[in-house]
């Protein structure tokens, strides 16, 4: 098995502070179609953004990322136990956990080997749920710029998953019985140094200043500012929410 790709552990604290929460009702929906509420796998957590959500409605949360640098920065909680290690190979035991949880993740994971430890960790009817948020959007005028950024600027130093994020993971094999899903909006309410953390937290905006030693974003700023307006006020930022459910046998 290849190693994993590591492109957040540089800037663990960063990512965590500047990303976004998935939707709250998401986990509470899985909460009401697991079999039951016993344990919840979070797999490739990263710093424990999706752990936290789904803390709020199971009795205990395994979350595990190869990444011991995340995994430090991780969010603690007393219902939730980290742990640095693959999602193709868990620690888990076996028929143990009633949802298998992946947010924001599932483009890195070696699939085949995946789908298998799902197999191996999960009770009977149990789920596995993954989702991913795509491009952001606050108004025409701030996407217009966000855009230049994300898709000229850095447009080279996506690594090629993004674009499995991109396609909502339609292209990703999926081999568990689907699970009819209701919408969910991804939105957060930000000012213009939120927003500016946030681009800062892309893999590729941290690639592309590894390569030049340039800071894309502080590049940005002055048609960004522009854009925003007050500084200080807080705008609605919005991002396509993606999921898959599956029933496993």
């Amino acid at each position: 098995m290849p190693s994993f790709k590591d492109h957040f552990s540089n800037h663990a604290t960063l990512y965590r502070d500047a990303r976004p929460l998935p939707p709250a009702d998401w986990f509470a929906w899985l909460a009401g179609q697991a079999p039951d509420l016993a344990l919840a796998w979070d797999a490739g957590c990263g710093n424990g953004q999706a752990s936290i959500g789904l803390a709020a409605h199971f009795d205990r949360v395994v979350a595990t990322d190869p990444s011991m640098t995340q995994i430090t920065q991780a969010i603690a909680h007393p219902a939730i136990d980290y742990r640095v290690e693959p999602a193709e190979r868990s620690s888990l035991a076996e028929a143990s956990a009633s949802l298998v949880c992946v947010s924001q993740a599932l483009h890195w994971f070696d699939l085949d080997a995946f789908h298998a430890e799902v197999r191996r960790v999960a009770r009977p009817r149990a789920l596995l749920a993954v989702s991913a948020y795509g491009n952001c959007s606050v108004d025409r005028v701030v996407d217009a710029v966000e855009r230049t950024l994300y898709a000229d600027t850095l447009g080279g130093d996506w690594p090629s998953e993004r674009a499995l994020v991109d396609s909502g993971y339609r292209e990703l094999p999926f081999p568990f019985e689907p699970v009819p899903t209701p919408s969910f909006a991804m939105h957060a309410r930000w000012n213009l140094a939120q927003f500016v953390a946030y681009l800062r937290s892309w893999s590729a905006t941290q690639r592309y200043m590894k390569r030049t030693g340039a800071d894309p974003v502080q590049a940005a700023m002055p048609l960004l500012a522009a854009a925003w307006g007050d500084p200080d006020q807080a705008r609605t930022v919005r991002w396509p929410f993606f999921t898959r459910v599956g029933r496993i046998a």
